[in-house]
């Protein structure tokens, strides 16, 4: 398979050229896509980079990291290229590892693979406290939102791609910046693609994180309800309707009715100052019971319902 590697340059110019000259002979294509970058990291390569392998794609504007990275695996998709990888330009990804990063994909066992840096637990340990509290609050968000509950470390920015998958995804319509990472995997759940993790150890040197921690405790939330409720609908409304579909209904019905009586009956007896009988909390309770049980075999149906038939096994051309 031919593989091309993507890496979205801006304000990387002194750690590019080192990281360029450490990327093996397994890919064939290197996409240098300058962000706007205000060093000139494109000119930058094109003037000091021999590399044969090497292209300089330029947006005409700053589009984050996910817009450059798009514009990254257009240019490989038009030019033919199987598998995309996508590749840090500041270092913090070793090049060494995209060979294994490719493998599942190559033998054709997965559409899209991520690095996951919570399998080793002393390298683990480097990581800073509030990135992995972070990290692992945003994975279980992220198992809910996406349906991939087989992976963690849904931020992960090492990932590879095959050409299937990259076809059928909406690329106008991924998130540009911050978010792209977690829209990428809510954009490939809706088209059944496989995703599976890649361990690799967790690289943190003194650098510091431009992600605002205030702006994505302020955004992110809305992001993940508006994709959570818009794979439950796609995949179980719209592509498909199942027992899931049934228990998701007559869950949220269930639960609904219980709370809203519930409410009806305490703001009743608050304002009348009498105490609801045995009879009135069943009345709200059982609902509220029943309604949990139904959306939790509603889970357990979507667990059980993660892709395993990748999209690569079908001939697309």
């Amino acid at each position: 398979m031919k593989v091309a590697v993507v890496i979205p340059a801006y304000k990387v110019k002194a750690q590019i050229l080192n990281l360029l000259t450490e990327i093996g002979e397994e890919v064939d294509s290197i996409v240098v896509v300058d962000d706007c970058c205000p060093e000139e990291s494109g000119k930058y390569v094109e003037q000091k980079c021999s590399d044969s392998r090497v292209k300089v794609v330029y947006n005409k504007e700053n589009m984050g990291v996910g817009g450059a990275v798009k514009t990254g695996f257009s240019w490989a998709l038009l030019a033919g290229y199987d598998i995309c990888v996508k590749l840090d330009g500041d270092g913090q990804m070793s090049p060494h590892l995209i060979k294994r990063l490719i493998q599942p994909i190559c033998n054709q066992e997965a559409d899209y693979a991520k690095g996951n840096r919570f399998y080793n637990l002393e390298s683990l340990s480097r990581m800073p406290a509030m990135r992995l509290f972070g990290n692992s609050i945003l994975s279980l968000i992220n198992k809910f939102v996406n349906g991939y509950w087989n992976i963690m470390d849904p931020t992960n920015g090492f990932v590879a791609i095959h050409k299937n998958a990259l076809r059928l995804l909406p690329l106008d319509k991924i998130e540009n910046r911050y978010f792209f990472e977690s829209d990428m995997l809510f954009r490939l759940s809706t088209i059944n693609a496989v995703v599976t993790d890649m361990p690799m150890e967790a690289i943190y040197e003194d650098e510091e994180s431009s992600l605002s921690i205030s702006h994505t405790a302020l955004s992110f939330p809305l992001k993940y309800l508006n994709r959570f409720f818009k794979r439950i609908f796609y995949n179980y409304f719209l592509r498909d309707f199942n027992i899931a579909t049934l228990e998701i209904i007559f869950g949220t019905l269930f639960m609904l009715f219980g709370i809203a009586t519930g409410a009806r009956f305490w703001i009743r007896s608050y304002v009348e100052g009498i105490l609801a009988t045995t009879g009135q909390v069943m009345i709200a309770s059982l609902p509220i019971l029943i309604g949990f049980i139904l959306l939790m075999l509603a889970a357990h149906v979507d667990v059980a319902s993660t892709p395993k038939k990748p999209l690569c096994l079908f001939d697309m051309d």
